[in-house]
């Protein structure tokens, strides 16, 4: 056998849709928890400079920030190892399939394996799809922050009185980031037209948009697992029906 053909044979073993999947998973997941875990260092500093004055005031979200960008660690390390394992089980399967390598057959423990990839990705798409959900709630609320300060501007350029914008505000803690009874927990008029001008905002802003980002293009990476695992699997079982073992 040439170089040319053992060439081919191992281009011809590639599992291309879980190799693709694993690099939207990987470039997915840089995003999210990169951009995010900045994103919420970031969103502290707001809060605290300009929504809060006293410490117990928001002494509940830098807890909750502290702790979920421990889950963030958690869920690169998981989603490295993950995505591995998959790529390894499309590369099985492939092979499996092109009979490439004698060793690399069908067989029962290979389609059980298949079937568990499938089950957990599953059970990973939905779990995700909530927190690509979840994702978008800083994006809306910095979202509608900005274009509130667009409307004010606006105003401040028509009307000289400033009783005609003033009382626009926005209110962290009709979004839950503050409980109640915080002072003053909200921010008005040119006040909040100053904070949107601020680099801090801006630089959030964006830290959430990639973040929200990475959590789709993530999401989309473990569609595709899905797609390739099944297929792998149906693959596998149509073989263990031949008899190829």
């Amino acid at each position: 056998m040439g170089c040319y053909d053992c060439c081919i044979r191992c281009i011809g073993a590639v599992p291309y849709p879980s190799l693709v999947a694993t690099l939207l998973c990987y470039i997915g997941m840089a995003l999210f928890c990169g951009c995010g875990h900045e994103a919420l260092t970031q969103t502290e500093v707001l809060v605290e400079t300009y929504f809060a004055r006293n410490v117990q005031d928001y002494v509940v979200m830098a807890s909750f920030i502290k702790y979920f960008q421990y889950v963030i660690y958690g869920l690169a390390s998981f989603f490295f190892l993950y995505g591995i394992l998959l790529l390894a089980e499309g590369f099985y399967a492939t092979s499996a399939v092109k009979q490439t390598f004698g060793e690399f057959r069908s067989t029962q423990c290979g389609r059980c394996l298949s079937l568990t990839f499938i089950i957990v990705t599953y059970i990973l798409a939905f779990i995700w799809l909530a927190v690509f959900a979840f994702s978008a709630i800083p994006v809306f609320f910095l979202f509608n922050m900005e274009q509130t300060c667009h409307n004010i501007n606006l105003l401040a350029e028509t009307t000289a009185s400033i009783n005609q914008h003033s009382w626009i505000c926005m209110d962290a803690r009709q979004y839950g980031l503050l409980p109640w009874n915080a002072v003053p927990g909200k921010s008005c008029g040119m006040t909040l037209a100053s904070i949107c001008k601020t680099s801090e905002f801006h630089l959030t802003y964006d830290l959430y948009i990639a973040a929200f980002a990475g959590a789709g293009v993530t999401l989309l990476a473990l569609f595709l697992y899905l797609i390739a695992t099944t297929y792998n699997y149906a693959v596998l079982r149509f073989l263990g029906r031949k008899g190829i073992r």
